[in-house]
């Protein structure tokens, strides 16, 4: 990605990872349709409420394959043969460690987080058994995020592609099978979750055993290079620790939700699922800019990183808004589809309404923190984030929440910290990319 033209390069890198990302955001959406409709909104409000602690955990052991593959990315930008074997078996070495501590700490601290939550009785049991078979299998989601940076890095974004489509498709297959013909309930929604990203692992790894490429892996060949190591959690940590902090404060804002009851919970969470659909342009053009630019300041090419960045916040920018002006207007429907109870609807669609015509601001946000991380700038995001996106929502929770309790609350948290962080990143991503070579 150091040639050529960069708007080609950025697009055409950023559209299989939209098109994976939308079969992977199908792998809890299909849950929570076919739970919401087959087995009560109860049910619906035990699987859509997890959802705050499945990112918890999956996006702290996430920063490191984000580490992995901006460490990947740079030593092929530079052509550095030797250091991208080591770089690529030691991201495979932190991908076993990672997948092993996640699958034990997501079993043991999910419940204990459940109660914190204050998550009601009538959901509570449903709840923990689903993030129980998810965690115990979680090893799988790990080591694919890594196997997937290593091959992104390499500029390879149609392979995940095509094994996220089988992936999502078995899952969704799969659903409907445990969940309608066998009966299982939500175990069967967890258990099809698990083995579907089993699958996507596996192809994975078969195309890093046959690539000709510099990023091949030899299982045999895995190890800890400590300069690697160092590396990658250096860009790693603070994308772990970002992330960590900011689900932690979404965990209290749920727990919060959660106060208004079991309608509150499903819809709500029937809102996020939609949400997480409207966001795939800001992931993948995340994505497609943090290994662009990666590879480009690996190779001292600071010109392609000015005009990638800012071609790729224009590009963000407009589609987000557009998609929130959609979003905006198709609330009701989009909603109703997970739950026909009205009371559902109103709370989905009230955080709707909020949020969506905001969504620039998130888009920004999001494309300004993968540039900074593609320049080796990775501390910068963490503190922004943390203090916008965590410290305000939680102590505006803890302030005015216990005031004025009123789930409004909960909505309008999410634009005004969007506000607060854009500003910062405006100041400091114009400074930055303002630097020469």
């Amino acid at each position: 990605m150091t040639e050529g033209d960069y708007r080609k390069e950025i697009i055409f890198f950023a559209i299989p990872v939209f098109i994976g990302a939308l079969f992977q955001q199908m792998y809890n959406t299909a849950d929570s349709l076919i739970v919401g409709n087959y087995l009560g909104h109860d049910a619906l409000a035990a699987v859509s409420s997890t959802g705050s602690l499945t990112f918890l955990l999956v996006g702290f052991f996430w920063g490191f394959s984000n580490g992995a593959g901006v460490i990947v990315a740079r030593f092929i930008g530079a052509r550095n043969e030797d250091r991208t074997f080591h770089a690529v078996h030691t991201a495979m070495g932190v991908g076993l460690v990672c997948g092993i501590a996640m699958t034990i700490l997501g079993v043991i601290i999910s419940p204990i987080l459940l109660r914190i939550m204050q998550t009601p009785q009538s959901v509570y049991v449903e709840a923990k058994t689903y993030l129980t078979i998810y965690f115990a299998g979680s090893f799988f989601l790990v080591m694919y995020n890594m196997m997937v940076a290593i091959l992104q890095a390499a500029g390879d974004s149609r392979h995940p592609l095509y094994y996220l489509v089988i992936s999502s498709l078995t899952n969704i297959v799969l659903d409907i099978v445990f969940i309608t013909v066998f009966r299982m309930g939500v175990e069967g929604a967890a258990l099809a979750t698990i083995l579907s990203e089993c699958l996507s692992m596996l192809l994975c790894l078969q195309r890093l055993l046959r690539a000709q490429d510099t990023y091949r892996v030899d299982l045999r060949k895995i190890h800890f290079d400590k300069r690697c190591v160092q590396q990658i959690i250096h860009q790693g940590l603070p994308t772990a620790f970002q992330s960590t902090v900011i689900d932690i404060g979404n965990i209290l804002i749920q727990s919060y939700i959660n106060s208004f009851g079991a309608l509150a919970m499903a819809g709500i969470g029937a809102y996020t699922k939609i949400e997480g659909f409207c966001f795939l342009p800001v992931t993948s053009f995340s994505t497609a800019v943090t290994t662009f630019v990666s590879q480009n300041y690996g190779a001292g090419r600071r010109d392609r990183v000015r005009k990638g960045s800012f071609f790729s916040i224009a590009c963000v920018v407009i589609m987000i808004e557009a998609i929130g002006v959609v979003m905006f207007l198709l609330a009701p429907q989009l909603v109703g589809a997970f739950s026909s109870d009205p009371s559902v609807i109103v709370y989905g669609v009230g955080r709707a309404h909020v949020c969506c015509l905001f969504y620039c601001l998130l888009g920004f946000s999001h494309i300004s923190s993968a540039v900074l991380r593609g320049i080796d700038k990775p501390v910068t995001p963490t503190v922004i984030m943390m203090v916008c996106w965590c410290a305000v929502r939680v102590a505006s929770v803890l302030t005015i929440g216990q005031i004025w309790h009123r789930v409004e609350l909960s909505y309008w948290l999410y634009p005004v910290t969007w506000t607060l962080s854009s500003v910062l990143f405006i100041v400091i991503l114009t400074k930055e990319l303002r630097k020469k070579t």
